[in-house]
């Protein structure tokens, strides 16, 4: 078949265009021909011939961003500007999605997250139009949805309400729902009597991952580290939701000042960078600026050059690099970072974030060392420090989790799903 997804961008490193790309790896290996809309392409996906850009569809348009402030973030009083702004572009968005659809010969859509976060009203408004023509059957792959966001789409005007409960998500009779967790599954279910197939967020377990080589022995002793050093990795960004705190309060516990922490991501998403300062106060109070490393500056998507020539390392180098991971959010819609772990064969100690961890992941058998509420309980931090120091318990859960991971996570569990999803 000739599937047409449509995306407000891809190609970066955000976990919706992330999972987008498996999704279309896995259904160009069942034989399916893929085209792209978007309103951003990183890079390329598919091929320029099977991309089309729109410049409407990106977050950062200026009718979008428009759309989000009268809508949730500068509401005035006065919405009819932005109801006859909404119909208007939805309108013209519609009938390029038609005509893409016409000039592609395109049998089945997949929306992405675009029919279930309101983060660009208009788009999901012209997807809803062009589903209710009846033209084509459409998979809407649902990330996560409004109520999941506290008050990010709260707002006054009862029209935008409107919209948004009867567009994110669709709920017409030839759209189909594919969800990241059992959570949303049931929440849909219960809400808008609307059945979903729970698709996880899966990994390629057949493509070498966290390899050591030449390239990043130097990785540890470039960000300062010693080699009787013993480094846990925090692969995340430093947003509130991932815990980070609770790993530097472990770092203090262990007692052991061989034992580093280091972050690879940066607070560009942390809002006025108050978490992150937070971070560092913690981290001056329990006198740990020697342990705790930043490595937000030379740990990047990609491999690369930085200042003076410096060597910019990625992800699977950090993982490679890792004795152990922590990975204490509280939140998340699945975690992607904990199957990562997985996949590089690195422990990881975890707290039983919600709504997700237990229910979709942990209770698959996964040797880790659990937190409930992220409290440091004696005897975890007891089998955080035998793990620490024993490689052949590390080796041995690693191997351990590793094959669960294949048998939940892996390529071939996402290739089943799509199958039947696209059975038409």
């Amino acid at each position: 078949m000739n599937i047409g997804v449509i995306i407000g961008r891809i190609g970066d490193i955000d976990g919706v265009a992330l999972e987008t790309e498996k999704w279309i790896k896995v259904l160009k290996k069942m034989g399916h021909k893929i085209f792209i809309l978007s309103g951003k392409f990183k890079r390329s996906i598919v091929g320029k011939k099977n991309e089309s850009v729109w410049r409407a569809l990106s977050f950062f348009s200026p009718e979008c961003e428009w759309e989000q402030n009268r809508a949730f973030f500068f509401p005035q009083f006065e919405q009819q500007e932005l109801i006859d702004h909404l119909v208007d572009t939805s309108n013209e968005i519609a009938a390029h999605i038609f005509k893409w659809i016409l000039k592609k010969k395109i049998d089945v859509l997949l929306t992405e997250n675009s029919t279930s976060l309101p983060c660009h009203l208009s788009m999901g408004m012209a997807i809803k139009k062009v589903a209710e023509f009846g033209c084509k059957p459409i998979v809407a792959h649902d990330h996560d949805f409004y109520w999941e966001r506290d008050n990010r789409y709260k707002t006054p005007h009862k029209k935008v309400k409107e919209i948004v409960k009867t567009t994110f998500p669709l709920d017409l009779p030839n759209v189909r729902h594919a969800v990241i967790n059992t959570y949303s599954r049931d929440v849909l279910k219960k809400k808008y009597n609307i059945d979903a197939v729970v698709v996880p967020n899966v990994m390629d377990f057949d493509k070498p991952f966290a390899r050591k080589s030449q390239y990043n022995r130097s990785m540890l002793s470039e960000l300062g580290l010693e080699k009787t050093d013993i480094p846990l990795f925090q692969v995340t960004r430093i947003v509130r939701r991932k815990g980070i705190e609770t790993a530097i309060e472990m770092v203090h516990h262990l007692q052991d000042k061989r034992v580093k922490l280091i972050v690879t991501g940066s607070a560009a998403d942390d809002a006025r960078k108050g978490y992150y300062k937070e971070l560092l106060e913690t981290i001056k109070k329990r006198k740990l600026d020697k342990q705790v490393v930043f490595g937000h500056r030379r740990i990047l998507n990609e491999r690369g050059k930085g200042w003076r020539g410096r060597k910019i390392f990625n992800l699977s180098d950090a993982y490679a690099n890792a004795i152990a991971c922590t990975y204490f959010s509280t939140y998340e819609g699945f975690g992607n970072a904990f199957v990562e772990c997985v996949l590089a064969k690195r422990p990881v100690f975890v707290n039983n974030y919600k709504p997700v961890f237990w229910t979709d992941i942990g209770s698959k058998g996964f040797k880790t060392v659990m937190l409930e509420d992220n409290v440091l309980t004696n005897n975890a931090l007891v089998e955080m420090e035998k793990i620490i120091h024993d490689k052949k318990l590390q080796k041995e859960i690693a191997e351990y989790n590793y094959e669960l991971g294949r048998k939940y996570f892996s390529f071939q569990i996402l290739q089943n799903k799509l199958e039947e999803l696209f059975r038409f």
